[in-house]
């Protein structure tokens, strides 16, 4: 009989090598409380859940927990880059609740799911060993949440623990800390209640010596002081969660693999790559006429003729690839530093020409076209019924607080953006075109005004070449603007880059590029985005490719973003810097409408035929507010004025006479019910109901009983209208003498 904590020794074969690592039956179980500076803590625990995982760890910040795992392959991939996937996952089970689709079960991931699962992903990428080139998956699962504390950073921690503490080489770990400003005072890990309030909604992801990883937020215009003191107070906050992981991985953690290197080419033939290509390389990167297409190709040529020339060196023909693409990659960054001029021509703080254009087609409400060197966009807007917001699904509400949205930004990026062949998107692209579309419209939601109608807002990428979601924030600023609404200020957005150089494992030089190309964002180390107005910043995010950025280069860069996106509101508000005057003929009009509760049945309908017959032919929607009052949405007022005279004709086409309260009229016989008689009162109106109760003083079990027909003509008293129903209060028993009193005898004999 096996003993209970028999210790498996699995055995796996990486390539050549071998090696081994215990996995036991019953890991010990290792709990950290890691305290923030206001008084909140996290816990970490170990070795409860999902042993056979590569490392596992539970994060809890209040009732709200996340169990991250983290596997990766024993054989190394195919590919020169780490193939990394990480998937959250929302679990209605942990909010005690049960999906509402038809399987009743999680189905694809949520919008939400898949911007969380990038935020984890951003905080962990850079800190992998760059020849690190096995399939590694992190997933995360909600296991309980109370609506209170957000779980996104309580993710990030939680799956930098489990890379922590498993086997599998990585260079963290990192901390995720939240941050809020009310008041001027800034709130560590606020609840949802807090943001509600707050003016900031900050993620900083820092690792050990205040590095930074990745940053990612919105807020109400805040001021560039007060952005750059919640990153310094993220990044030291951090430092917390960093020791608190590094403390459980000491005493929890497993001891880290060995992997096979992978090959690398003979310094004979790297010198024989830089020899062949150094002096093209130069002359290309330094003319500047070269625009994204004809660079490339130039490039694409100067590889072939390299690899062509190199054909008898049995050399395989991926590893020259690398080979190249890395001396081009040294050369690119070094010209920038020997120069501080770009590839196009253009310093370190410039911006490329940027073009601008309202009012492209007048059926739009809205629309756009703006213009950043090789990146245009196409904005527009349209405006709908208040029924056409987007509602949320029940887990994010109850972790966000949102129910649903009036104003949303669809970003769209087509293939042939870039010049390629790709198969047309027909449900909303994929992860990075949600993360871009989330961060657009952030850029964008603290300028917009409360609108009556929905507001969708449409960015589609006609052509990119590097920070395509800034300019949907340029692009929808005046799309916005040009649909007539008053924003409380022009809305920018840019990105900044960074290229380094290290020594003894630190940054010894840098330069930051302002307005990033693609190539730069390719070659480069950060591409760090920052969208607002003059006055402030309303969304940023950083995606950094180096193991942490110091906080002096975090600081100078959003200071070259603020200057920058001033400049380019400049050339916005040249083109138009203020809402559209007059409304255009197809802009839609909403308006309230009041009708009686007695005509609320004539208004509707047989099961609401009325008003679903005006939808389609009109366009035109009626929603109740209350019992008499109604919201009428007409496409454009062409449709309003339609919709009014067929409302008239339904409402007014059998004048209802005038009836007296308390007056006594004829009324004929239409139905015998068990229950009484139904009446009119005068032709073509609806039958009103008589109750039994009302039709005589004595207690009768049917109509019958006073010899009543259909066809019998009665005297009725009317008592007006029931204030809830409208339907008439009608009486005959008020019009009949009560029958005499009997007289009974008890005596009996």
């Amino acid at each position: 009989m096996l003993r209970k904590n028999r210790i498996f020794l699995s055995k796996m074969r990486c390539r050549s090598r071998y090696y081994y690592r215990l996995l036991s039956s019953q890991a010990p179980i290792g709990e950290v409380d890691i305290p923030f500076s206001n008084g909140i803590s996290l816990k970490l625990s170990t070795g409860k859940y999902a042993r056979f995982a590569d490392g596992a760890c539970v994060a809890t910040i209040g009732n709200t927990s996340v169990l991250s795992t983290v596997v990766s392959k024993a054989k190394q991939s195919a590919s020169n880059f780490l193939p990394l996937v990480v998937d959250y996952r929302q679990k209605a089970a942990a909010a005690g609740r049960i999906p509402t689709n038809f399987l009743r079960k999680e189905l694809g991931p949520t919008e939400r799911e898949i911007l969380t699962s990038r935020l984890i992903d951003r905080s962990l990428r850079p800190l992998f060993p760059s020849n690190y080139n096995f399939d590694t998956q992190i997933v995360c699962n909600m296991l309980a949440v109370d609506g209170t504390n957000p779980p996104e950073t309580v993710a990030i921690n939680a799956a930098s623990a489990a890379l922590a503490l498993s086997d599998v080489p990585w260079n963290g770990p990192v901390g995720a800390v939240r941050l809020g400003l009310i008041d001027n005072e800034l709130i560590i890990n606020p609840t949802r209640r807090d943001l509600e309030r707050s003016i900031l909604n900050l993620v900083v992801a820092a690792t050990a010596g205040n590095l930074v990883v990745m940053m990612e937020g919105s807020a109400k215009v805040i001021l560039q002081q007060d952005l750059l003191k919640a990153i310094k107070l993220g990044a030291k906050e951090a430092q917390n969660v960093v020791r608190g992981i590094e403390k459980l991985q000491k005493s929890h953690g497993k001891m880290k693999r060995e992997y096979e290197m992978p090959a690398v080419l003979d310094p004979s033939v790297v010198d024989s790559i830089k020899t062949l290509s150094s002096m093209k390389i130069r002359e290309i990167l330094s003319d500047y006429s070269h625009d994204k297409t004809s660079r490339d190709l130039a490039i694409s040529d100067l590889r072939q003729t390299v690899l062509n020339q190199l054909r008898d060196t049995d050399v395989d023909v991926t590893l020259l690839q690398d080979g190249f693409n890395n001396h081009l990659k040294e050369i690119f960054r070094d010209m920038i530093f020997e120069n501080d001029v770009r590839c196009d021509g253009r310093g370190l703080d410039e911006l490329r020409k940027i073009s601008c254009e309202v009012g492209l087609y007048e059926p739009l409400h809205g629309s756009a076209l703006f213009q950043r060197g090789q990146t245009q966009v196409l904005c527009t807007v349209a405006f709908d019924s208040p029924e056409s917001a987007l509602k949320m699904d029940p887990l994010t509400m109850i972790t966000s607080g949102v129910k649903e949205k009036n104003f949303f930004l669809h970003y769209e990026f087509p293939s042939y953006a870039t010049g390629e062949v790709g198969r047309v998107s027909g449900g909303g692209g994929g992860r990075r075109e949600a993360g871009h579309a989330a961060l657009a419209e952030r850029g964008l939601l603290p300028v917009v005004p409360q609108h009556q109608c929905t507001v969708r807002l449409t960015a589609e990428v006609l052509e990119s070449n590097g920070s395509s979601s800034m300019a949907s924030v340029c692009g929808g600023s005046l799309a916005l603007l040009d649909a007539g609404l008053a924003l409380s200020g022009a809305a920018s957005g840019v990105a900044v880059g960074l290229v380094t150089r290290y020594k003894d494992g630190k940054i010894e030089d840098y330069r930051i590029l302002t307005d990033l190309l693609g190539i730069e964002d390719y070659m480069g180390d950060m591409d760090f985005k920052i969208a607002g107005t003059k006055k402030g910043v309303t969304a940023l995010q950083a995606d950094v490719k180096i193991p942490g950025l110091p906080l002096k280069v975090v600081m100078e860069a959003v200071q070259r973003a603020s200057d920058a996106k001033a400049k380019i509101i400049d050339i916005m508000n040249a083109c138009i810097d203020k809402p559209r005057d007059g409304r255009k003929e197809n802009m839609p009009v909403i308006e309230e409408m009041e009708v009686e509760v007695h005509k609320r049945a004539k208004l509707l309908g047989v099961g609401g035929a009325n008003v679903k017959r005006l939808y389609l032919e009109t366009g035109v929607q009626i929603t109740p507010i209350d019992e008499t009052h109604y919201r009428v949405f007409a496409p454009s007022p062409a449709a309003l004025e339609d919709a009014r005279s067929r409302l008239a004709a339904i409402l007014n086409a059998t004048r209802t006479p005038e009836m007296e309260f308390g007056a006594i009229y004829t009324a004929k016989v239409v139905e015998v019910k068990d229950i009484g008689v139904l009446v009119t009162l005068y032709p073509d109106m609806s039958p009103a109901l008589v109750h039994n109760t009302q039709l005589d003083h004595r207690k009768i079990m049917h109509p019958s009983a006073l010899g009543l027909t259909v066809g019998s003509e009665i005297q009725v008293k009317y008592f007006g209208r029931d204030p809830v129903s409208g339907q008439m209060r009608l009486s005959r028993k008020v019009l009949t003498s009560p029958p005499p009193g009997i007289v009974r005898n008890h005596d009996k004999s």
